[in-house]
């Protein structure tokens, strides 16, 4: 939502365009530390309370962020509404308790679509919002929508006996914190600061050494933030780093097509378009992740989730090598975005799908909040490397330095090649046997796709 302001903020901030290039920052750094620490605390206290104070979290930080004048009480309503991001992983894991089996993968797929939809609606609403003038206006309707949000968790998520009373490693969350937004904001500052620049690779440097001192502590611990040894076992870990390659997929398209849409056609390739303009076109591709949802569910259904990750990869990968061809309109443009956009929304469907199969019921929405957080490594590795690209190959434009036409085809097949790295390493993933079941209820209490008896008794109640 803030995408369109981007450009404004130091005037209606009052601060240096450096210091405000934090507001888009610190909500990835704050959505990042949230994913993993929200599905812990989901294992521990139940998914339906962790999603009631996320969208809480949500609406407050938007109510700060409408209510702000100057940067810094801005920053703190957009660090609040990042920590929200957690609701993401847990809701994906509670699907799969609250579904009957056979819809459980199509109901995944809808819900990792969504975050597709948002950002189809979101762009172009927000470019109009801020073409207006009331750009508070934007935080007041993300505040009343939270409020909705929070409305229907409350009244119709089911609220699961699914809690399992722990102690929360309170050290292995600070760690794992630190770790994070030091590599993290060396990452995504990059191309502000520059590749050679001492702060980034220190704060690279730092962020890899705290992690890695994070992950000795956590492996001693009895109960650990992130279990490491489930983490490291084949699928999991392999899903996770296809998770690294498909986000960067994901974001390299949403970062370079709206910059091709949007430069002057004087400099030979830009298509002239505004924001505005920008967001419609990019709009189909956020839908098509949503048309592809059911598709999704039932590859899974037919043919396993690894099959369906190693299809989205490639049509991800198709739609970047469609887009070096297709550069010359706007139209040309939404069609290579849809295609990589239905590669996203496949791929996306079927990891946790492949990290539920593998992970213990007990540390579920753990293991979904370690996906995503990984997919949020990828998005913002690909920030800084697209911007790196876009900015050290340009050409004169009316007295101002533009991205050159070789630099986008560079970037479309960076994005290529990360999606099929995304293919070669999903098609490593070994298949998970999964133990057989006695649904009757005499068995180890857990029922197919991970429907254990919790549901059995919401049913129960329901009849």
């Amino acid at each position: 939502m803030v995408i369109p302001l981007q450009s404004e903020l130091p005037t209606l901030l009052g601060a240096a365009p450096a210091d405000t290039a934090w507001v888009v920052t610190v909500t990835l750094l704050a959505a990042a530390v949230a994913m993993p620490v929200a599905g812990r605390l989901a294992d521990m206290v139940g998914k339906q309370r962790v999603l009631l104070a996320s969208a809480a979290m949500l609406g407050l930080g938007s109510i700060v962020c409408a209510l702000s004048g100057p940067l810094v009480p801005m920053l703190v309503g957009r660090t609040l509404q990042g920590l929200a991001m957690g609701f993401i992983p847990v809701a994906i894991s509670l699907m799969r308790e609250i579904v009957p089996p056979k819809m459980a993968a199509t109901a995944m797929a809808a819900m990792s679509a969504t975050l597709g939809v948002g950002g189809a609606i979101g762009l172009p609403l927000a470019a109009w919002i801020a073409d207006s003038g009331h750009w508070h206006l934007l935080f007041w309707i993300a505040a009343g929508l939270a409020g909705i949000v929070v409305a229907a968790v409350a009244l119709a998520v089911p609220h699961l006996h699914d809690a399992h009373p722990s102690r929360f490693d309170v050290i292995g969350a600070l760690g794992l914190a630190l770790g994070l937004v030091s590599f993290l904001v060396g990452v995504s500052k990059a191309s502000t600061w520059g590749w050679g620049d001492g702060r980034t690779w220190g704060a690279i440097v730092v962020g890899i050494l705290v992690l890695l001192a994070w992950g000795a502590y956590e492996l001693g611990v009895d109960q650990p933030m992130v279990d490491l040894r489930t983490s490291a076992q084949r699928p999991v870990l392999l899903t996770n780093l296809a998770a690294v390659a498909i986000g960067f997929g994901m974001m390299a398209q949403s970062i370079v097509v709206p910059q091709l849409l949007q430069a002057p056609v004087a400099s030979g390739y830009g298509l002239g378009q505004t924001m505005l303009e920008a967001g419609l076109w990019m709009a189909p591709g956020g839908l098509m992740m949503m048309l592809l949802s059911p598709v999704s569910g039932s590859m899974i259904g037919r043919v396993g989730a690894k099959v369906t990750l190693i299809v989205g990869g490639i049509v991800l990968g198709g739609g970047y090598l469609v887009a070096v061809l297709l550069m010359g309109s706007p139209w040309q443009l939404m069609i290579a975005a849809a295609i990589a956009a239905a590669g996203v929304g496949i791929g996306y469907a079927a990891m946790p799908t492949l990290i539920l199969d593998a992970a213990p019921p007990r540390e579920a929405a753990a293991a979904v909040g370690l996906n995503s957080l990984m997919r949020s490594v990828g998005t913002t590795t690909a920030a800084a490397v697209m911007a790196t690209v876009l900015t050290s190959n340009t050409k004169a434009v009316g007295g101002f330095a533009l991205p050159s036409e070789h630099a986008f085809e560079l970037c479309f097949v960076i994005g290529a090649v990360a999606a099929f790295v995304g293919v070669a390493i999903a098609a490593a993933i070994p298949r998970v046997s999964r133990p057989s079941v006695d649904l009757a209820g005499q068995g180890d209490g857990e029922a197919v796709g991970g429907v254990g008896p919790d549901l059995r008794e919401l049913q129960a109640d329901h009849a």
